[in-house]
C-alpha cells in the first residue's frame, strides 16, 4: 500500500496507511441483517423522508402529530401519510392513531441498529 501527503495549514503531513483504512467494527453481516438494514437505509433514501423523520426525532420522546407535519415542510397531507407510511413499514417510526389524526415516534433500536451497522472504525 501506499502512502500519500497532504497539504494541511501548518505544512505537508505524511498520511499512514493506516490513515486511509476503515473496517466496519462489527464485521461482515449475515443475507437476514443485510436485508434489514437495506430496508432502513432504503427507507432514509429520500429527502422529504429525512425530513419528516428530522421533524420527529427533533420532539424526542414526544410523538408528533401529522397535522403538524404539513405546514412546516410544505408539503400536502397525502405526501405525509405516504411517506411516513414508508418509515412505519421499515420499522424506524411506530404510528398511534388518535381520533382522527396519526401521531408518530421514533423507534430508537431502529436506529441503534445502524449506528451500530455504520460504526467505521
Amino acid at each position: 500500500m501506499t502512502t500519500t501527503t497532504q497539504t494541511v495549514a501548518a505544512g505537508i503531513k505524511e498520511s499512514t496507511p493506516s490513515d486511509e483504512c476503515c473496517t466496519l467494527s462489527a464485521g461482515p453481516v449475515d443475507i437476514v441483517d443485510a436485508e434489514r438494514i437495506a430496508s432502513l437505509l432504503k427507507a432514509l433514501s429520500d429527502p422529504t423522508r429525512l425530513r419528516l423523520l428530522s421533524h420527529v426525532a427533533t420532539q424526542g420522546c414526544d410523538s408528533v402529530c401529522a397535522c403538524d407535519l404539513t405546514e412546516p415542510l410544505g408539503i400536502s397531507q397525502p405526501t405525509v401519510s405516504h411517506h411516513m407510511k414508508k418509515l412505519v413499514d421499515a420499522g424506524l417510526l411506530t404510528r398511534e392513531q388518535k381520533g382522527r389524526w396519526a401521531h408518530y415516534s421514533v423507534v430508537p433500536s431502529a436506529f441503534a441498529e445502524l449506528r451500530a451497522f455504520l460504526d467505521i472504525a
